[in-house]
C-alpha cells in the first residue's frame, strides 16, 4: 500500500520550497494543493509529488483531503490561516502552520487537545527559530531577564523607492505595517504603532540596517517568562518611514471608501499596486538575517547569549533565502513529529520545541544539512 501524503496547503514560494524538500531531499510523498494551477505547475515534475488545484476555503474540501493525510502543513495566507487550521484540526490530523494569522492560535488549543491533534503554529524563521531558540535558554536558565530579535528578509539588489522585494503575500507584509506592535518593558505590557522606534543596527554581512517596531512577539508574550521582550523588524534605511507614509495616508486602510465603481477598500488597492513592486522574481537575490540577544542567570552567572543566522539565495537549487529559512524550519519540524521527537498535543508554539530534550539540536542538524549556518555566542556578563 502506498505511503500516505503530507498534504501542503499553499504553493506559494514558501509552500513550494516545503513540498520540494520533504520530496526530494527527505524522499516523502507530497500531495500540494494550491488554487492557483500557476503555483502547482511550478512545482518540480518527480514521483514523490501530487498536485490537486482546489479552494481550501470550500467547506469539505480539507476533510475530504484528510483521510489519506500523514500530515498536513498549512502555508496559506495569512487572513485565511486561523480559519484553515482550525478545520485541519477538526480532522484530528496532526499540522504545522506557518500561515502566521493574526488571531490568537490558543483559542483552538482545546479543539487540539479534544482531537488529541499535535499543532505546531508560526513554525518559520521568525515567529518560528527564534522561539525555539527562547525555549532553549529558557529551559536552561535560572532566570530570563530579556529577550530581543531583530530580524527581516532583504533584496541583496537595493532597488528604491521600496529596497524590498516580499516573499510572502504582500497583504501579510502590510499587516506588519498595520497592527499595533506588543512588546514587554518592566514586565508590563506596552502597545505602540508598528514602524516607531527606528533605529541603525549594523549586522556582519548584512550591512546598515534600520529596526523598528513590529508585533512579532506573538505568543513569546506569554509563554516567556522575562521581564523586557521586543522583536524589531529589519529594513534598509528609509523603508519605515515610506510605509508610514503610506499608512498615514491611509492606503492601508481597509475600510471601504466610495469610487464612482462602487465601494473600494484602499488596502486591497494598494497590496495589487504593491505585488508588481515587490514580487520576489526569478532573477531577484535575497536574504535573511536575524539576531536574537536573551540575557539572564545561570547557575548564579549572569550570561548573555547571542544567536545569529545570515542566509542567502540557493544558486544551486534556485531557492530564495526566505522560503529556505521559512521553509526548511517547518520540514524539520514535520519530520521530528513524524518521527515521534515531538509529540505534545495541542496548540503548540515553536518555543515548546526549544524546551523538550533534543529537538532544538535535531533542527540545527537540519539546517545544516540544508547549508543553513545558525550561529551562537555565550559569554558571562558579570
Amino acid at each position: 500500500m502506498p505511503e500516505s501524503p503530507i498534504v501542503v496547503l499553499g504553493c506559494g514560494l514558501v509552500g513550494s520550497a516545503i513540498v520540494t524538500d520533504l520530496a526530494l531531499r527527505e524522499n516523502l510523498p507530497v500531495l500540494a494543493v494550491d488554487i492557483r494551477s500557476a503555483n502547482l505547475e511550478r512545482l518540480p515534475s518527480h514521483p514523490n509529488i501530487r498536485t490537486l488545484q482546489a479552494d481550501v476555503r470550500q467547506e469539505g474540501v480539507v476533510s475530504g483531503l484528510s483521510a489519506d493525510a500523514r500530515l498536513f502543513i498549512c502555508a496559506v495566507p495569512g487572513f485565511m490561516g486561523f480559519e484553515t487550521l482550525r478545520r485541519i484540526i477538526d480532522t484530528g490530523r496532526n499540522v504545522v502552520d506557518i500561515s502566521f494569522f493574526p488571531e490568537d492560535a490558543f483559542e483552538l488549543d482545546a479543539l487540539a487537545r479534544e482531537k488529541g491533534v499535535t499543532a505546531v503554529v508560526d513554525c518559520g524563521v521568525a515567529p518560528g527559530l527564534c522561539n525555539v531558540q527562547a525555549g532553549w535558554v529558557q529551559e536552561r536558565a535560572d532566570r530570563v531577564d530579556s529577550y530581543l530579535c531583530f530580524v527581516g528578509g532583504l533584496p541583496t539588489v537595493r532597488v528604491k523607492p521600496f529596497e524590498y522585494r516580499a516573499v510572502f503575500s504582500p497583504i501579510d507584509v502590510i499587516e506588519e505595517y498595520t497592527r499595533p506592535a506588543r512588546y514587554v518593558e518592566h514586565g508590563q505590557l506596552v502597545t505602540r504603532e508598528a514602524l516607531t522606534d527606528i533605529e541603525p543596527l549594523d549586522l556582519p554581512g548584512a550591512g546598515s540596517l534600520e529596526a523598528f517596531n513590529t508585533d512579532g512577539l506573538r505568543s513569546l508574550i506569554h509563554t516567556l517568562d522575562a521581564p523586557f521582550k521586543k522583536e524589531k523588524t529589519l529594513r534598509y534605511p528609509g523603508h519605515a518611514e515610506l510605509m508610514r507614509t503610506f499608512r498615514d495616508t491611509g492606503l492601508f486602510s481597509g475600510e471601504p471608501m466610495d469610487t464612482p465603481s462602487g465601494p473600494v477598500r484602499p488596502i486591497d488597492v494598494t497590496s495589487r499596486l504593491l505585488f508588481a513592486e515587490w514580487k520576489m522574481g526569478p532573477e531577484d537575490r535575497d536574504l535573511t538575517v536575524m539576531r536574537v540577544v536573551m540575557e539572564g542567570l545561570f547557575e548564579g552567572t549572569r550570561r548573555r547569549f547571542t544567536f545569529d543566522l545570515l542566509d542567502h539565495f540557493d544558486e544551486v537549487e534556485g531557492v530564495h533565502s526566505m522560503a529556505r529559512t521559512t521553509g526548511y524550519t517547518c520540514t524539520i519540524v514535520a519530520g521530528m513529529m513524524l518521527d515521534g521527537s515531538f509529540d505534545r498535543v495541542g496548540i503548540c508554539p515553536p518555543e515548546y520545541l526549544g524546551a523538550t530534550a533534543g529537538c532544538y539540536e535535531a533542527m540545527l542538524a537540519g539546517y545544516t544539512r540544508r547549508g543553513i549556518k545558525v550561529r551562537m555566542q555565550e559569554k558571562s556578563i558579570d
